[in-house]
């Protein structure tokens, strides 16, 4: 979604409306981002970092990389897969959103929303998403498809899929040979401590289950409007 103004047009906006009507500057703040359509001000910010970040991340990644989207909610991990969809739309490129979180038509708005309203990514809601199922669905797919797992966490949350690790291996693999590239968006744990640490890392990932983390190839790591990529194999 394109800004009405730029950000420093909206921020001085704020401050205005701060010294004419006595609000707090965080109030003035949420009440713009959603004239702009956003529910708060940190959802308009996570926005902004997401589509800056999404080009540089994007020339970054190359086939059958596995890449973690981690971020405590509303740092705009889902903005950024987004963005990374709509980049490989762009870039002529099959994407392709398997998601457990999201209807089609929340993940539809999303699309319109942070990825500059473009359509052509595909977008599965099944509740059989799993390893078995998205190898099954991309089995046709040609190098370079770019793919979206929301999230991470969810994939074994139903008691008849395989668990976690032998879910990613799965996937791991399947990236390995065919070049499909995997983006999982990924929580953070709540543990995780801002006040020493300026952005979460891979100890930070939230692990209900067991997962070795070493399948992943590339991580990006997200926090109050920073981020930072890091390879992990």
């Amino acid at each position: 979604m394109k800004l009405s103004t730029p950000i420093f047009q909206l921020k001085r906006r704020a401050k205005l409306m701060v010294r004419n009507n006595t609000i707090p500057l965080h109030e003035a703040l949420d009440q713009i981002a959603r004239e702009e359509g956003f529910a708060r001000w940190s959802l308009l910010s996570a926005h902004l970092a997401a589509s800056s970040l999404s080009k540089d991340l994007f020339s970054r990644i190359v086939d059958g990389d596995m890449l973690l989207l981690a971020g405590r909610p509303g740092q705009g991990k889902t903005a950024l897969g987004f963005e990374l969809l709509c980049a490989a739309t762009e870039d002529g490129r099959r994407s392709v959103l398997f998601t457990l979180e999201m209807t089609e038509q929340q993940a539809r708005k999303r699309i319109k929303k942070n990825a500059a309203g473009h359509t052509e990514t595909e977008i599965v809601t099944s509740d059989e998403i799993c390893a078995d199922y998205i190898t099954r669905h991309l089995s046709s797919a040609t190098r370079g498809t770019f793919s979206v797992i929301d999230y991470l966490q969810i994939l074994d949350q139903q008691r008849h899929k395989p668990d976690l690790s032998q879910q990613v291996s799965v996937l791991g693999e399947f990236a390995q040979k065919t070049g499909v590239i995997f983006a999982f968006i990924s929580q953070i744990d709540r543990s995780f401590d801002q006040e020493n640490k300026r952005l979460p890392d891979m100890r930070d990932i939230r692990l209900p289950n067991l997962l070795d983390l070493g399948l992943f190839t590339k991580a990006c790591f997200l926090h109050n409007g920073e981020a930072q990529l890091q390879n992990v194999n």
